[in-house]
């Protein structure tokens, strides 16, 4: 079984032939056109951004962060933030740091610390972090507080980047948090509300993350709590009988994780830091009338297997893009165009008769058919690409 750990191998070469005008993708990833003419940017790919050797950590950039154009979220609460906080603590290992993900006015860092737990207070709001690291004064460490995006982590872009945009190996290394082996579990968990703006890219970073072992997932299996919208987590945890929110995201989340909902709160519950320097109630009604949902999600430790690595992550994300670009075809229709394989016969293996369609297939049949695709004799060629999947990243 397959064990990433800190500090994974490079990426192992790619064998590409050409077919037809296809790629032929042999089993240890995916060749692409924007790979052979721009180099080599895979999730395993040894560019990474840069931190600017003159930033300190934790310290102001000379670069304006315009953080205020998105509309962020806050608990205000304190009764709402003890609630949450005995709920995080009945569901994991209360000697985990937890990192906070831009805690704002503090309240539930406060119901945090009050509980015992060590806090990492990862904020990207100056205006905040004076009186978040007042919260930490007498209390032996139990706070730190750090000007950092943790939702920007790791950027896709190449070159310099700033605080409180940063790369994951300089925030951890001045944490002095290190890695843990896939098998132990996870050295922190992470709690935050995902930016409303970009939540359903955030969701795909996450995913591409964990599946290629990345950014937060070199680390070990990262527990993340998330409040994200009542719409968004309906589609995450949808399948068949659920159609019109199923799709390929939904996949990759149940494959990859365990999910658990702990909590549903009206949007009332939070509040909005707006452009004049105020906390107020969000007043669009739109936003009003959402609920949002507090996730769990636990990536399960035989993810991996000797089939699906982080070396081939990202056939598997093709796969489901291809499929779900026409969800109520059939799927045999769609495995001529993504492998040379016997069809019928890969069906019949699956156990799925020759007119089931892409709309009727659970999450797990999916991860079956990447599977038993990969694991045939039949061909040394496993798969075929007419087109190229795209970054889906910001």
């Amino acid at each position: 079984m397959w064990v990433p750990v800190a500090g994974l191998p490079s990426l192992l070469a790619l064998s590409a032939l050409t077919r037809g005008g296809r790629f032929c993708i042999l089993r240890f990833g995916a060749a692409r056109r924007k790979d052979v003419l721009a180099g080599n940017r895979r999730g395993l790919s040894d560019i990474h951004p840069q931190l600017l050797s003159n930033v300190g950590f934790g310290k102001s950039s000379s670069r304006v962060y315009r953080c205020r154009s998105e509309i962020k979220r806050y608990i205000t609460s304190p009764r709402l933030a003890e609630t949450l906080v005995q709920i995080l603590q009945g569901k994991g290992d209360a000697s985990q740091p937890i990192l906070e993900c831009n805690p704002g006015p503090g309240i539930l860092t406060q119901a945090l610390l009050g509980s015992g737990a060590k806090v990492i207070a990862l904020e990207s709001d100056k205006t905040f972090i004076p009186q978040l690291e007042s919260l930490g004064k007498n209390l032996g460490g139990k706070l730190e507080v750090v000007y950092c995006d943790f939702f920007k982590l790791d950027p896709r872009s190449r070159g310099i980047v700033t605080p409180p945009v940063m790369t994951s190996e300089m925030l951890f290394q001045n944490l002095g948090i290190e890695a843990l082996s896939w098998s132990k579990g996870s050295p922190f968990k992470v709690i935050g509300i995902l930016p409303t703006k970009s939540e359903r890219n955030t969701l795909w970073k996450i995913f591409h993350d964990l599946y290629s072992c990345t950014s937060i997932y070199k680390y070990g299996r990262i527990e993340l709590n998330l409040f994200i919208t009542e719409k968004e987590c309906q589609k995450l945890l949808a399948n068949p009988r659920t159609p019109n929110l199923y799709q390929a995201l939904s996949v990759l989340c149940q494959i990859a994780c365990g999910i658990k909902v702990l909590n549903k709160l009206p949007w009332s519950s939070f509040e909005t830091y707006t452009t004049n320097g105020q906390l107020e109630k969000q007043k669009h009604r739109e936003l009003v009338e959402q609920n949002m949902c507090l996730i769990q999600l636990t990536p399960h430790r035989d993810l991996f297997t000797g089939n699906l690595t982080p070396f081939n992550y990202d056939v598997f994300f093709h796969m489901l893009r291809q499929c779900f670009m026409k969800r109520n075809a059939k799927l045999v229709d769609h495995l001529h165009s993504l492998s040379p394989i016997d069809a019928l016969h890969i069906l019949k293996q699956i156990k799925k008769n020759k007119n089931v369609k892409v709309i009727d297939m659970y999450p797990q049949d999916f991860h079956r058919l990447f599977e038993t695709i990969e694991c045939s004799k039949e061909d040394t060629c496993k798969w075929l690409y007419d087109d190229f999947m795209e970054d889906v990243i910001l």
